[in-house]
Order: C-alpha cells, then sequence, then structure tokens
C-alpha cells in the first residue's frame, strides 16, 4: 500500500456559516432567522478589514444543529462554534482564526 499525499490546503482556514431560513413557525426554527447572515457579513468584513491570508468565510447551507443556531463550523480542525453577537464573532475572529486558540464558552461538542 502507497502512502497517500494530499495537495496542501487552498486555505489554511475555512469558516462555514449556517444561513439557512426556514418559515418562522418552524418547530426547528433556523439560522438565518437567528441573525445568521448579519453576522457572516460581521464576521467576512472584519476578516477582511484585518488583512488575514488564507482565510475564507463562506454561508452554509443547514447544517443540522438547528436548535443551537446561529452556529458555523471551522475547518480543517472542524470545530464547531454557537454564537449570537458581534461580540462572540469578534472573539472568534480575535481567538481562533487570529490566533489558533478556541474560544471555550462558545464550543459546540458532538451533542450541543
Amino acid at each position: 500500500m502507497t502512502a497517500r499525499t494530499d495537495p496542501p490546503l487552498h486555505f489554511r482556514l475555512h469558516a462555514f456559516i449556517c444561513t439557512n431560513r426556514r418559515p418562522d413557525d418552524n418547530p426547528r426554527g433556523s439560522c438565518a432567522g437567528r441573525g445568521s447572515e448579519a453576522l457572516r457579513e460581521h464576521l467576512k468584513d472584519r476578516a477582511k478589514a484585518l488583512g488575514l491570508k488564507g482565510v475564507r468565510i463562506n454561508s452554509a447551507g443547514c447544517l443540522d444543529r438547528c436548535d443551537l443556531g446561529p452556529v458555523m463550523v471551522i475547518y480543517p480542525e472542524g470545530v464547531w462554534y454557537g454564537f449570537r453577537t458581534t461580540a462572540d464573532i469578534d472573539d472568534i475572529l480575535d481567538v481562533h482564526i487570529a490566533k489558533g486558540g478556541r474560544v471555550e464558552r462558545l464550543l459546540l461538542g458532538r451533542g450541543g
């Protein structure tokens, strides 16, 4: 068996923010219904203003953690966050995206 060699990463870090929208009366709710679209724009604008290289901020369809939303997942680590405010986004940007740490208070485990 030969060793597999993966190509280099295109982005050093890729953040996917759920911007899925469901009807307001849907019992699961939706990330967009809880403000994820504006929070994603805030994250994208701040990352660009800071000149962070190799970072991509993307919208995602449903990430299937609706009851915890808004949510994001950051790769290549596969770290999940729940967030509500621009202050939460700024913490994720500073601690995780810029410095490689983790914002413990916002981390989501496998079960939530």
